[in-house]
């Protein structure tokens, strides 16, 4: 079994996901758990589409549960060191084939309301780069195949 890493967070990320996380947990568990019993005091399941609707949200409420609960174990709190080896939570500066791009490496969590590209860090490009440095250059394999070159030109800790 694989160790997850480390996801760093801001402390408003952090605070942020926690806040929906009870959210989840509560009020809108609650929620859907009254309208599964309406639905159900209706009578024939089978053919009751408010009940069929209420237990796929109850689903996906509790699939975002697991999500968050999963995420926040590996949580930490303030930012990689500053020292131009890319790892999550870290800010690239890159010439992907012939183009410059600015993006965070790690989850979309992270940013908030930013506007900032996310890779994570189990993606192609995110593989290919994770430790390496500022001046390295690699490549990484596209989902259509094609190898394209990433020449790292920066990485600085992402502040929020």
């Amino acid at each position: 079994m694989t160790e997850t890493a480390a996801i760093w967070l801001t402390q408003e990320a952090h605070d942020r996901l926690q806040a929906e996380l009870a959210e989840l947990e509560g009020p809108k568990r609650d929620e859907i758990t009254v309208r599964i019993s309406a639905a159900r005091d209706e009578g024939d399941l089978k053919e009751n589409g408010g009940y069929h609707a209420a237990r796929e949200e109850q689903a996906k409420n509790e699939a975002r549960i697991r999500e968050l609960k999963e995420k926040l174990r590996h949580v930490q709190i303030g930012a990689p060191p500053d020292d131009g080896v890319v790892e999550p939570g870290m800010v690239v500066n890159a010439d992907i084939a012939g183009r410059p791009m600015e993006f965070l490496l790690g989850s979309r969590e992270s940013v908030g309301t930013a506007e900032m590209d996310v890779f994570s860090p189990e993606s192609a490009l995110g593989t290919a780069i994770n430790g390496r440095q500022v001046g390295d250059t690699v490549t990484y394999t596209a989902p259509n195949g094609r190898q394209i070159p990433v020449a790292i030109t920066a990485a600085r800790p992402f502040g929020g």
